[in-house]
């Protein structure tokens, strides 16, 4: 056996499906030694795409996934697709192929210090220096991954670290590392301390992150909210947790969000943020719900809690295990007045849109889409317009909401969608994106063509960069700039070149028989609605 084999074998170890890359030779040995495996390996069109594809399967499976390149420009390549994963706490092990550790530091050829590159990307990186480490070091990444706070692990590999002999193979069983020890159970004299504010407040609400749904915690937070009747609005990272249409689900908070679930969290005298950052895109005014009101702020990372907004409340742990707790806890509260009053703010407080009629209207397009789609369906939004659209009026049912939130990386969701669909062949697949971020990875159509990966897509076509432009109509007065998009592509052209089939909607009048042709079949197939230029999100 030789390096090569070892990391196949500890990839087997973990349950790993598939691998999504892009060879080259500091890699070879590694995609040589996957030939002997049932691993399914994807070829990638671009390394950026490969980590994103493994960010889907990882939040639709909730374990780590693997993406492995080359050196010099696949492994900086990738950096930005790691970044994305960190932002958003994913669980990723990303695998770079390196040059020869003799040579390391001496600026040979496809040489990158990418370790030294993804410090700030990543929890954590490893460059390995003797074969024999390959087992302890991998169990590591993997538990480093996928517990705390998950995020992106990278391994950095020379070529004849990937080609020295191993005379033995074990995979260790546990992990004990000294230094990172994360806390999965709640205090419990916190965890009184929240019960007992419940117990006080004639107005609380829970702000849900993407932290619910990466410790797997929908359930138990929805359980809780249901049994006390405690109103819930979400992150943007948070759509999902509960179902849109849920009766004490009041919306996405934030810059983008639902004027009404702002309002609720500033007017709440008890606000439980649970699995999210505090972050400017979510709360831009952090003293704002910290005034009058007692702040409860419940993470898995420590360094979280305090950053952005000081908590009257800390607690440390995980999601999932802290919402058990809680359940045990028995206490008496009556919120129905501040219910009805956030049942008044929702009827009154809704934006009401004028929609060219010339053209589709995304708000109302994407209500019918969420309509029509299968019950536990998969939406993927990319970055852009299209996002906040997607946010607003995407109505999750028992499927999953996926996007890119902490970086707001474009070209994000075709390759992600890819990912899920690997993930979860059964489910209906969607992805949904702008003219601008198709443009960043339609050259995924070919990956998409070769292993035969049904993602429908949907492009919101209107010429332009448009929450750029968006953003130049209200700062700059109409004075735009480099967000102009001519020169794109014919999409119905761009489609037969991949044999996939295609369909145009110029206007709402046919979206009905459009949504049904387009949703009729597990199919990959490219749906092209045309958008008014100068419509706007807010």
């Amino acid at each position: 056996m030789n390096g090569a084999d070892a990391i196949i074998k500890c990839l087997e170890a973990e349950d790993v499906k598939v691998v999504f890359g892009y060879p080259g030779v500091a890699i070879c040995p590694f995609y040589n030694s996957i030939l002997e495996s049932d691993i399914r390996t994807i070829l990638i069109r671009t390394e950026q795409n490969a980590a994103h594809a493994a960010s889907g399967v990882a939040r639709v499976t909730g374990k780590a996934a693997v993406c492995a390149v080359t050196s010099g420009p696949g492994a900086t390549n990738v950096i930005t697709g790691i970044a994305t994963a960190f932002a958003d706490s994913i669980p990723l092990i990303c695998i770079t192929g390196q040059v020869n550790s003799e040579l390391l530091g001496s600026d040979v050829f496809q040489e990158a210090d990418i370790t030294g590159a993804v410090e700030s990307f990543v929890k954590y990186s490893y460059l390995v220096r003797n074969v024999k480490d390959i087992p302890r070091i991998f169990k590591e990444a993997f538990h480093i991954a996928n517990t705390g706070r998950k995020g992106p692990v990278l391994i950095d590999i020379p070529i004849d670290i990937q080609n020295a002999a191993m005379d033995k193979f074990e995979y260790p069983e546990k992990v004990n590392m000294r230094t990172y020890k994360p806390t999965v159970k709640g205090n419990a004299v916190q965890i009184k301390k929240v019960i007992k504010e419940l117990e006080k407040a004639k107005r609380p609400i829970i702000c849900a992150g993407g932290g619910v749904h990466l410790s797997e915690a929908s359930g138990e937070l929805r359980a809780f909210s249901e049994k006390y009747k405690i109103p819930v609005v979400s992150t943007m990272m948070g759509i999902g947790v509960m179902p849109t249409k849920h009766p004490l689900y009041f919306g996405m908070v934030g810059n983008n969000g639902k004027a009404y679930a702002n309002r609720a969290m500033n007017e709440s005298d008890l606000l439980i943020m649970v699995g999210a950052r505090v972050a400017d895109r979510a709360v831009n005014q952090p003293d704002l719900i910290t005034k009058g009101k007692v702040l409860v702020h419940i993470d898995v990372d420590p360094a979280e809690i305090g950053k952005n907004a000081g908590a009257t409340i800390p607690l440390v742990g995980d999601v999932r295990h802290i919402f058990e707790d809680f359940s045990k806890e028995e206490f008496s509260c009556n919120y129905e007045e501040w219910i009805t009053d956030l049942e008044e703010y929702r009827k009154t407080m809704e934006k009401k849109r004028t929609p060219n009629p010339d053209y589709v209207d995304p708000a109302a397009f994407i209500t019918l889409l969420s309509e029509k789609m299968q019950e536990d369906g998969i939406y993927v939004a990319d970055v852009g317009q299209n996002q906040i659209w997607s946010c607003g009026y995407h109505i999750v049912k028992k499927g999953r909401f996926l996007t890119s939130g902490g970086m707001g990386t474009m070209g994000y969701s075709i390759p992600a969608a890819m990912g899920a669909k690997l993930a979860a062949p059964d489910k209906q697949v969607i992805a949904v994106c702008g003219d601008g971020s198709f443009q960043m990875s339609m050259m995924e159509l070919a990956t998409m063509r070769q292993h035969k990966v049904p993602v429908k897509i949907i492009v919101l076509k209107n010429n332009y960069l448009g929450m750029v432009r968006e953003y130049q109509h209200y700062t700059y007065k109409d004075h735009y700039s480099v967000v102009d998009l001519s020169g794109s592509p014919d999409l119905e052209k761009l489609a037969a070149a991949y044999d996939m089939p295609f369909l145009r909607l110029c206007d709402m009048q046919k979206a009905e028989e459009t949504l049904d042709t387009f949703l009729k079949n597990d199919e990959s197939i490219l749906l092209e609605c045309l958008i008014d230029p100068m419509d706007l999100v807010k």
